[in-house]
């Protein structure tokens, strides 16, 4: 654990998106000191940052794709050299794209498996030699992997992957007191997943829980926090499904 202080350092890729935005909201409610990862939007990053400071907490901003090792041990840097170490990962960093399998474009496929699957394993493999004993590493998945809907075939593939590399890693970092788990939201009111749906569409997959909503960035944040302190700390290489009770 973290001796030098009950402060936890927490770093959370796409922090500026929406759970990613809710995930550095509710870690600094508890205390955390946080990097908010930003890849394009500077300035929802560079405000949150400023925001969390103004009333008290303590956060800096880090750039770059999380896909390049090169750019996010840089950031693993900047965290380190502001707060003293890194207890926390977070890896909400990602991007949705739908179709039909037999129709989908390869072009967009190894676009979005990049960021999803490369990014992942990128920030795993980081977090795996960098966070300090004591520490949580938690990825980021969907529940599409179990409720297997149409059109999310290629999405579903590159967070099948994610589960895969969050399971094995809690095994293999034995001995090493970090956790490893994933979350996996059901359909969750962000950006990326109401862009292209209409008002059907969202009606219908807000129905599909027996809790009959979607579900908020808030709700996603709260299982990740949960995982990411202390009450936590017995729960390794799982996937919770924070989903409201889909199938």
């Amino acid at each position: 654990m973290n001796t030098t202080t009950d402060r936890r350092v927490a770093l959370v890729t796409g922090g500026s998106g929406g759970i990613g935005s809710a995930v550095v909201d509710r870690l600094t409610q508890d205390g955390c000191a946080v990097a908010i990862h930003y890849a394009g939007n500077s300035e929802r990053a560079e405000t949150a940052a400023a925001s969390i400071r103004h009333a008290g907490g303590e956060a800096i901003t880090v750039a770059g794709d999380v896909a390049d090792e090169a750019a996010m041990a840089a950031a693993f840097d900047a965290t380190e050299a502001a707060f003293g170490g890194v207890d926390v990962v977070v890896n909400t960093a990602g991007i949705m794209l739908l179709g039909p399998i037999a129709t989908f474009d390869l072009a967009e496929l190894d676009r979005m498996h990049r960021v999803n699957i490369r990014g992942t394993f990128v920030v795993s493999q980081l977090a795996a030699n960098r966070l300090r004993s004591g520490g949580a590493l938690i990825n980021v998945s969907t529940s599409v992997t179990r409720t297997q809907l149409p059109t999310y075939g290629p999405y579903t593939a590159s967070k099948a992957a994610v589960e895969g590399i969050t399971l094995i890693l809690a095994r293999e970092l034995r001995g090493r007191d970090i956790t490893v788990n994933a979350v996996a939201p059901g359909p969750t009111a962000t950006p990326l997943f109401l862009d292209g749906k209409d008002e059907t569409a969202i009606a219908n997959l807000a129905q599909a829980a027996p809790l009959e909503r979607l579900g908020t960035p808030a709700d996603a944040a709260e299982a990740i926090a949960f995982l990411a302190g202390p009450a936590g700390r017995w729960i390794n290489g799982q996937v919770i499904f924070s989903n409201g009770g889909m199938a």
